[in-house]
């Protein structure tokens, strides 16, 4: 079981909170969201345990996972999933969702710790990819939006601002790396979905860190995340493999946090275009989740046996 896997529940639990907002400014229905939530949930508890599994029947291939210069990064989706669910949760109980947040929010801390520390030390030149987001930016901003769930917003700034400044450091590397070095192996492109996440993921932590009719930095980030979105489209047809990998999921990070963005600028009395962009994004997050669903089950089922086997 890969690590990348726990982007299957980030996108489903993305979706449900986009669907959650909907809920409140569309009246759309709510039990939607509810069971995209439980189903994000239930994927979330089975790759939790297959691998913990991993590190118990397979403990070799894990270490060699959480060593690898580019796989390691995707450890991090575990944790950013373990953040959505406590996020979830909260409704339900407060301390389970408190539970969730810190055994998640102290494993991102050792986990970015480890895997920065690394960087730092150098010689990691041909690692470098758009995974670098999800130990240095990704984490700490989906854990800033919980925390002020929680009702931390100091907390949630002290995260923010973490997320924030290693998202322009880590900026500057990847677009450096993509144009001064060999382009990206074809089994690596998927992670260029990544990229959509950081402004429009950072973006829902400013939301949540502020009141009032949205400002002028909202609104800055929202306009990057939908640039980065024209990017992804104009570069699909380069990142795409040619047969559906579960690697594929990286994109619904920043697909599902884009809607979620605009739908609470929306919510906050957001004019102007926003108020016809919001729907759109929404109705596009929807089919890209429902387009990775569907292929990855028609992966599973051709795998099945051999996943059986393994275990």
């Amino acid at each position: 079981m890969a690590a990348y896997l726990f982007g299957i529940p980030v996108g489903l639990l993305g979706l449900a909170g986009a669907w959650h907002v909907g809920a409140r400014i569309w009246s759309l229905p709510s039990f939607v969201a509810d069971g995209i939530s439980v189903a994000g949930g239930i994927v979330w508890l089975v790759l939790l345990m297959l691998y913990a599994h991993k590190w118990y029947r397979h403990c070799p291939k894990a270490k060699q996972e959480a060593r690898d210069p580019v796989q390691s990064s995707f450890v991090s989706l575990g944790l950013i999933s373990t953040m959505l669910v406590a996020n979830a949760v909260l409704q339900l109980s407060r301390p389970l969702a408190v539970a969730l947040f810190a055994a998640a929010l102290a494993g991102q801390l050792a986990l970015g710790a480890w895997l920065l520390g690394r960087a730092w030390q150098g010689g990691q030149c041909d690692s470098v990819t758009p995974a670098l987001y999800l130990p240095a930016v990704g984490q700490n901003f989906v854990a800033a939006s919980v925390a002020v769930a929680l009702g931390w917003p100091q907390i949630a700034a002290w995260l923010f601002g973490c997320g924030a400044l290693s998202w322009f450091a880590t900026e500057s590397i990847v677009l450096g790396r993509a144009a001064t070095r060999e382009p990206l192996p074809a089994a690596l492109r998927a992670a260029m979905g990544i990229q959509l996440a950081p402004p429009v993921v950072g973006g829902a932590a400013y939301l949540s860190l502020t009141i009032g009719t949205p400002d002028l930095v909202a609104n800055m980030l929202f306009g990057y995340g939908l640039y980065q979105a024209v990017l992804l489209l104009r570069l699909w047809r380069w990142i795409r493999l040619p047969a559906f990998s579960a690697s594929y999921w990286s994109v619904s990070f920043g697909a599902t946090a884009l809607p979620t963005m605009a739908m609470r600028m929306v919510e906050r009395d957001d004019s102007g275009p926003i108020a016809w962009v919001a729907p759109v994004v929404f109705v596009g997050a929807n089919l890209v989740i429902a387009a990775l669903a569907l292929s990855s089950l028609r992966l599973l089922m051709r795998r099945w046996p051999a996943l059986v086997a393994s275990v």
